[in-house]
């Protein structure tokens, strides 16, 4: 790989003409041009390894070939491209597919709706069926959840920072603690049991309840299988629905395509975003158990839920879901993370690192604020990207694509040790001239 020279791609015309509201361009500043599986290039030929994924949307890797080759052949001949919720060969193909490679094999018997490109549509969505089945309002999250930007899934999310940007009061919705909120040996679903049973707790009877088995902006929380299954057992004996947002974590992340696939649960809704476009481009699916999927026509749409580059796109990627061949190499990829970081983090004990995280979804949380922006900002200035997550931006996340060769992924390992490396030298030289400083006052 080339090391990063000294010059960047100017930022001016992206400083001074696109709005403030702007994000990743300011963490990872340079101008990229070209992108290859798990790596990106600037405009300067400077060579990055991609441990970001389009923020789990690239989980088959940047411009993947036979992916690539099955849009094209569907653009030379002509295909439709943009036709609402119209009846189109290529929606039918991924239909089929979906249903053929995903659902029936596990038993599952969902209708598929198109919401929107996105995964807040798939969220809105989601909670509006809820809501018009039951007759009840009120949906049950849970702590540093992040389910989308639009107000109904901000409603849902936990993170002050991303509520404060609504500009509006958020209501009808009710948070309660995540597995592991109050440590290890506290069973959350039995709080959340009593409350809802209590006549005097104020919390009322929700439409739903919408949880990630894993989250992913959340900070890398991980449900166990258990608490997932109470939680499903919570809901049937109140007639409460199961919402389950699997939009990041979904698609192989983890390791299965669900992420709750190894807790044997079949959610009422379930919400896929991301990565189901095969190619990163915008789609988002809601399943709904027949007997939920009571719209009206039209009583929710979007003027690009047809998307059928989209549709070619997710029916090819299914490929990769018809052996098992792409989930043993995520997880055998998984162990080399896991084994890298607890290497990483024995080796600064004084750092409080801790791992977090499933399949290919980890990373290490820091307890000092601050750090895991330095870190990602280190590695980046070697050729890695990453992103920080977490209410605090605490953890430092590691999410390449599942199709990351494995000599990359050792790499951006590498690349990630040696950073971790400079920034704990950095911060002891913080600290000792802090000492100095104090005594010598």
């Amino acid at each position: 790989m080339s090391s990063k020279i000294m010059e960047t791609p100017s930022m001016e015309v992206f400083e001074t003409r696109e709005s403030e509201v702007r994000s990743y361009c300011r963490s990872f500043a340079t101008v990229f041009q070209k992108a290859k599986n798990a790596k990106l290039w600037d405009t300067h030929g400077t060579e990055y390894i991609d441990f970001f994924a389009g923020a789990g949307a690239l989980n088959y890797g940047h411009n993947n070939e036979v992916i690539r080759s099955k849009l094209i052949d569907y653009m030379l001949q002509d295909g439709v491209t943009h036709s609402l919720d119209m009846a189109t060969s290529a929606k039918e193909a991924f239909l089929n597919r979906f249903h053929d490679v995903i659902l029936q094999p596990r038993g599952w018997n969902y209708k598929v709706m198109f919401p929107g490109p996105t995964g807040t549509n798939s969220v809105e969505s989601a909670m509006k069926i809820a809501r018009k089945v039951t007759g009840r309002c009120t949906v049950m999250c849970f702590t540093n959840a992040f389910h989308g930007m639009t107000l109904g899934s901000l409603s849902v999310t936990g993170n002050a920072f991303k509520r404060n940007g609504a500009g509006v009061e958020l209501g009808s919705s009710v948070f309660m603690p995540y597995d592991g909120y109050f440590g290890s040996d506290v069973d959350t679903t039995e709080y959340i049991g009593k409350l809802l049973d209590d006549p005097g707790s104020g919390i009322p009877l929700p439409a739903a309840v919408i949880v990630e088995a894993v989250q992913g902006e959340g900070g890398l929380n991980a449900a166990g299988t258990a608490w997932l299954q109470k939680l499903e057992r919570l809901c049937r004996q109140r007639g409460i629905l199961l919402i389950l947002d699997d939009i990041q974590m979904g698609c192989g992340r983890t390791g299965s395509f669900f992420s709750f696939d190894d807790a044997g649960i079949e959610p009422d809704i379930v919400c896929l975003s991301k990565s189901i476009g095969g190619f990163g481009l915008p789609m988002a699916i809601t399943l709904l158990k027949p007997e939920i999927d009571v719209w009206q026509p039209g009583e929710h749409n979007g003027t690009f839920r047809g998307n059928n580059l989209g549709f070619v796109a997710a029916a090819e990627a299914l490929s990769y879901w018809e052996s098992n061949k792409l989930e043993l190499t995520t997880l055998t990829h998984a162990q080399t993370i896991r084994a890298a970081l607890e290497k990483m983090t024995s080796k600064h004990p004084e750092l409080r690192g801790q791992i977090r995280g499933k399949g290919m979804i980890q990373g290490i949380a820091f307890d000092e604020e601050g750090i895991a922006e330095r870190l990602c900002a280190i590695v980046f200035e070697k050729g890695l990207i990453m992103e920080t997550s977490g209410p605090r931006s605490e953890v430092a996340k590691l999410m390449p694509p599942l199709t990351i060769e494995r000599e990359t992924l050792v790499q951006g390992l590498g690349i990630l040790e040696q950073g971790l490396d400079q920034l704990a030298e950095l911060v002891r030289q913080e600290n000792k001239t802090s000492r100095e400083e104090e005594y010598g006052s």
